[in-house]
């Protein structure tokens, strides 16, 4: 989802807003936009697509690893909603790299063919679907992690597998099903050139849903992660001691290592969490300063090749990409996979080195 300005036209009352902050009306915006392009804005555009496709593939890469390594260490069961940050991250990541380099080819959309394209790669969707369902899918490893410190006998009288899977159902079902609504809705083509979330209603129901998307995709989450990790850190000191008393008081040696690794498993578990979610709510920051700037209308020079609109769209997307490096050294579970993977590979390259050495001499 991308912030728009809006501007409306003399002979109709439709107003058509553009997610792209632009500020041009439907009819002028391909000829305005190829007169006034300047070549440092094109350089710009051109340098930016490529940074964001740089991104795309990093972002790719890591969480292919990390969902690798969470099924070599055998944690994908006990981890479902993790497995399932990294599958929606993954997709997000993927969209990202098809989506921009297309964009760099220019294509001409046109026909039935070109509409599709439009709905379903051009407008992003694909994208901010998986992007909004790993941020729905957050909150609910979020809440999660909550139930499980904070109230363990309830969530393990209703905390049922089935509930778990209903949630990442859930969470891949409102990030594509609310996305694609939108985007069916207010996107069309003009000229040959896709404009997502473009057409809408009047100003009204723009600002009404730019409103809503601010409050519901990083406001909420943020309430949601400040309170819920705020009462799980409480309770975790609580527990170390009463751990720690239970040592005293000469509780069994192997009750007390059993403890204490379960214990030391929930806690690396919610510090990697933590981390993640702090990421999250410092790297999609400024683009949600941006969006608010957009639905209060200021600064009125807003417009899609604003260096500050990509500048904040990039650092958003670079916590898609560093999610799995995250994982990778804050998990030990993914640690010890990925060092294995890496060691193995060494050995694999020392010795084809090695071999290709002998048999050259």
């Amino acid at each position: 989802m991308q912030p728009a300005h809006s501007m409306a036209e003399e002979s109709s009352t439709t107003w058509n807003l553009s997610v792209a902050m632009t500020t041009m009306n439907a009819e002028k915006m391909s000829t305005t936009d190829a007169n006034s392009k300047t070549s440092l804005s094109s350089n710009f555009e051109f340098y930016s697509t490529i940074a964001v496709v740089v991104v795309g593939f990093v972002g790719m890469v890591g969480n292919a690893l990390v969902l690798y390594a969470l099924f070599a260490s055998k944690q994908h069961k006990k981890l479902i909603l993790i497995v399932n940050q990294n599958a929606l991250d993954l997709v997000s990541s993927f969209s990202l790299l098809l989506i921009y380099i297309l964009k760099l080819y220019n294509i001409y959309l046109s026909g039935t063919l070109g509409y599709w394209l439009c709905m379903l790669i051009f407008s992003e969707n694909f994208m901010w679907s998986g992007t909004n369902g790993a941020t729905i899918n957050l909150a609910a490893i979020t809440i999660d992690r909550y139930l499980k410190v904070v109230h363990p006998v309830w969530s393990r009288k209703w905390l049922r597998p089935w509930v778990i899977y209903l949630g990442v159902a859930f969470s891949w079902l409102a990030g594509i099903g609310y996305n694609t609504v939108v985007v069916f809705v207010t996107s069309i083509v003009i000229d040959g050139i896709c404009y997502g979330y473009y057409n809408f209603v009047s100003d009204v129901q723009y600002r009404a849903y730019l409103g809503w998307y601010i409050a519901s995709f990083y406001f909420v989450i943020l309430v949601i992660f400040t309170f819920c990790y705020g009462r799980i850190l409480v309770a975790v000191r609580r527990q170390a001691r009463v751990m720690a008393a239970h040592s005293a008081t000469g509780t069994s040696t192997a009750q007390t290592q059993a403890q204490a690794q379960a214990h030391h498993i929930q806690s690396n578990v919610i510090k990697t969490m933590v981390l993640v979610s702090a990421f999250y709510a410092i790297t999609w920051g400024p683009a949600n300063v941006y969006y608010v700037l957009a639905l209060l209308n200021y600064p009125q020079e807003l417009t899609a090749n604003d260096s500050r609109y990509y500048a904040t769209l990039f650092v958003g997307f670079l916590y898609t990409s560093a999610n799995p490096f995250i994982y990778a050294t804050k998990f030990n579970p993914v640690r010890k996979v990925l060092k294995n993977l890496i060691f193995c590979r060494n050995q694999w390259v020392n010795k084809t080195f090695v071999k290709t050495k002998t048999d050259t001499f």
